[in-house]
């Protein structure tokens, strides 16, 4: 598949990361000769100095023979424009990067003057992550596949609890719990692990499982933590205000606390049934004042990762619940690790993977791969897949204990007839099945790529 991205900002670096990664044609359109420099050195993409706005650029990137253009440039309607010049030069499909509410609202309106395949909002996609999380706020971070009917949370391994140092063969036995520890990650390692594998206090696992077997593990080991109500939230930008309306919709309790005057006037328009707080978030007398210590959850969604981080340490050391952390930069996610925060989250890691997904949908109705949803865990270093058989082939009817997988490779979770299988060596892949797989590999096109 041949693939324009026109925009190297965070959003277009990232995906042109994920997708050349893929092995996917790439090619970036910029006008700063210096980041696509810097491109060139970190991946596998062609790169074309100029306006993405610019038919003469388009041509120049192969735009009319392109499958795919990505608009991620600094505004949405550079970015509508561009999809709208590349359906004229001949590109298949576009996808648009929106986010102003007042147009992402109605985008639905304009995608087929604009023949837009898909507008992605990042600000609105990392607020439905967040809200995920904080309805199950037990996971640092939470999928789901199968139109829902499988979870794949992400949880710390607790200690002092009646499963230590019990095998993962021993915990599903001794418990009787259908789940599936899928992914470990211990010590900056991860692991994808068998039967016999001892998780250790502090590991941060990775669960399939239906949502009912989730909440039996999680009340087994005392880790359980009720929906929130009580939310808290430090920055009144986007995020905040797609979160906000998602939150109050749910009905929780929402105070935001913004440290410009004029946006407090805003959100108190936007969202008259939150609390809209004037002040510095980063003031721990004001967050004192305001209840921190009543809070069921502390969001930090300001623009500066550093105090993102001061707050969300501040919160937990008076004991909030849950705390969920804004972080842009990646190089501070080793860091973060260390200091115990557990649900991390990132607009632009939200937004590549959202289209990473289209684009796998786009291969699969091409007839070149069947992956039905594709999730990147622990920082990209796993894949969790769904496929869907169907057609017998020479791995269906065989029980799992007698095919061959490539190392790194796990048969997590069946789903056949509404039914969830957490499947043992004598279950077997059939016709109709859609099956979650877990890969430490990357650009798994078929099911059978698993098999040696």
């Amino acid at each position: 598949m041949d693939i324009v991205i026109i925009g190297d900002g965070k959003v277009g670096h990232k995906l042109a990361m994920q997708l050349s990664g893929e092995k996917y044609n790439v090619t970036l359109i910029d006008k700063s000769e210096r980041k696509l420099r810097n491109a060139v050195n970190e991946m596998d993409v062609s790169c074309v100095v100029g306006d993405g706005a610019s038919a003469d650029i388009q041509r120049q990137a192969d735009v009319p023979g392109a499958d795919l253009v990505i608009a991620c440039a600094s505004t949405d309607e550079m970015n509508l424009f561009c999809c709208l010049l590349a359906r004229k030069l001949g590109a298949k499909q576009t996808i648009a990067r929106v986010r102003n509410p007042i147009y992402h609202n109605q985008i639905d309106l304009l995608k087929e003057d604009l023949k837009l395949s898909m507008a992605v909002n990042p600000e609105r996609a990392l607020a439905g992550e967040i809200s995920r999380v904080l309805i199950f706020p037990s996971a640092a971070k939470l999928e789901t596949f199968v139109k829902g009917r499988v979870e794949l949370v992400e949880v710390t391994y607790p200690s002092h609890s009646s499963i230590d140092g019990l095998s993962l063969s021993e915990l599903y036995k001794k418990h009787q719990i259908k789940m599936l520890v899928c992914a470990v990650q211990r010590d900056g390692e991860v692991y994808i692990p068998d039967g016999n594998f001892v998780p250790q206090p502090g590991d941060k696992i990775n669960i399939t499982a239906s949502h009912p077997e989730i909440e039996k593990f999680l009340k087994l080991t005392k880790g359980i933590i009720g929906k929130a109500k009580n939310v808290m939230i430090c920055g009144g930008g986007r995020v905040a205000y797609y979160l906000g309306s998602q939150l109050l919709e749910l009905g929780m309790q929402v105070k935001i606390i913004e440290v410009d005057e004029k946006r407090c006037m805003e959100l108190c328009d936007l969202l008259p049934k939150a609390t809209i707080i004037h002040g510095n978030a980063t003031d721990h007398e004001l967050l004192e004042e305001e209840g921190i210590s009543k809070a069921d959850a502390f969001v930090t969604l300001t623009g500066m990762d550093e105090e993102n981080i001061i707050m969300s340490m501040y919160a937990k050391s008076r004991h909030v619940p849950k705390v969920v952390t804004k972080i842009n930069d990646e190089g501070l996610q080793s860091m973060v690790d260390q200091l115990g925060m557990e649900s991390v989250v990132s607009a632009k890691n939200v937004t590549a993977n959202a289209i990473t997904s289209y684009v796998r949908a786009m291969r699969n109705s091409m007839g070149s791969a069947n992956v039905e949803t594709v999730y990147k865990l622990i920082g990209g270093k796993i894949e969790a897949l769904e496929f869907r058989i169907r057609e017998k082939t020479r791995y269906t009817g065989i029980p799992l204990k007698d095919l061959k997988l490539k190392s790194n490779h796990l048969v997590a979770c069946i789903v056949r007839n509404r039914r969830t299988i957490i499947p043992g060596g004598n279950d077997t892949l059939e016709v109709g099945d859609s099956v979650i797989v877990i890969s430490m590999g990357q650009g798994l096109e078929d099911l059978q790529d698993i098999m040696r």
